[in-house]
C-alpha cells in the first residue's frame, strides 16, 4: 500500500517507523512548518524519502503540490500528531482515506488537549484510530484502546501514556486496516465534546474567593501541570502566580 504520512513529534516518528517496519511504502511526507516542528529531523530520516517528496503543511494549499502528491498514486494517508486541519482537496487524494490517531476515546474530547479535559471532566482515557473527514476528529472510528486514569496523573503524565497508547493502537491495527479487516463505525455525536486550544483559559485562572469542591480544584491543577509550560494561576494585586501540582503516592 502506498501511503503519505502527515507526521510530527514522537507519535509521528514512531508511526513512520512502524509503517517502514511493516513494509508499507511511504511515498511522501508532510511535516509541520519550521516553528512548530518537533522531532522532524528524525521523522525525515525514518521516512527515507527524496527531498522532492517531502512537503510542509502550508504547501498543501498549493494545487501544484497536490498534483505532485497525486502523481505518486497514494492509496491512503496517515496523520500522526499532525497539527493542521486537512482540507477536502487533500482528503480527496486518497481512495482509502486518511487515518488519524487521536489521544481520546472519541467522540469524547475532540480537538485540542484531550489529556487536559480527560482529567478535568473525569472521563475514560484512551486513544482512537479513525478516518478523517471535513470535521475536527469527527470521522468514522476504526479502533480504540482504553487506558486507566490514575488519581496521581497530571496533564504531562497522562499525555505521555496517551501517546504510548496511540502508537500501540497503530501497531496493533495497521495491518488490519491494510487488509480491510477494520470496519469504520460512525461516531455518536450526541456523546461528543469539542475543545479548542483557547478553552484552557476558562479553567486556568483560580478565583481565590470562589467556593469549589476540593476534588474539582485538584483535577484542574493536575490537568494543567505540564512543565515547563505554564497553566493554572491565581492573581494578587494584578500579579499572576503560576501553579504546578506535585502528587506523591503513599
Amino acid at each position: 500500500m502506498k501511503v503519505v504520512c502527515f507526521a510530527n513529534n514522537t507519535v509521528g516518528l514512531e508511526s513512520v517507523r512502524h509503517l517502514r517496519k511493516a513494509g508499507t511504502e511511504i511515498v511522501a511526507l508532510v511535516v509541520h512548518e519550521p516553528a512548530k516542528q518537533k522531532r522532524t529531523t528524525e521523522i525525515i530520516a525514518a521516512a527515507n524519502l527524496p527531498q522532492e517528496n517531502i512537503f510542509t503543511a502550508s504547501q498543501l494549499s498549493d494545487a501544484a503540490t497536490l498534483e505532485q502528491i497525486a502523481a505518486l498514486k497514494p492509496e491512503c494517508g496517515l496523520s500522526a500528531f499532525f497539527g493542521y486541519i486537512l482540507k477536502q482537496p487533500t482528503i480527496d487524494l486518497f481512495p482509502r482515506g486518511i487515518v488519524n490517531l487521536h489521544t481520546s476515546l472519541l467522540p469524547l474530547h475532540r480537538g485540542s488537549y484531550p489529556n487536559v479535559w480527560t482529567i478535568v471532566d473525569q472521563t475514560a482515557a484512551g486513544a482512537t484510530m479513525h478516518l478523517v473527514d471535513k470535521g475536527v476528529d469527527t470521522g468514522p472510528i476504526l479502533a480504540q484502546n482504553q487506558i486507566p486514569l490514575f488519581p496521581d496523573d497530571t496533564g504531562l503524565s497522562l499525555n505521555q501514556r496517551l501517546e504510548t497508547a496511540a502508537v500501540e493502537l497503530l501497531q496493533s491495527n495497521w495491518s488490519k486496516f491494510v487488509s480491510g479487516e477494520l470496519q469504520p463505525l460512525p461516531q455518536d455525536d450526541s456523546l461528543a465534546s469539542l475543545h479548542r486550544a483557547s478553552d484552557t483559559a476558562n479553567i486556568d485562572r483560580i478565583d481565590l474567593d470562589a467556593t469549589v469542591r476540593a476534588g474539582d480544584l485538584i483535577d484542574v491543577l493536575r490537568a494543567r501541570t505540564f512543565p515547563p509550560h505554564r497553566g493554572a494561576y491565581f492573581e494578587v494585586d494584578g500579579q499572576r502566580y503560576f501553579l504546578e501540582l506535585k502528587i506523591e503516592k503513599e
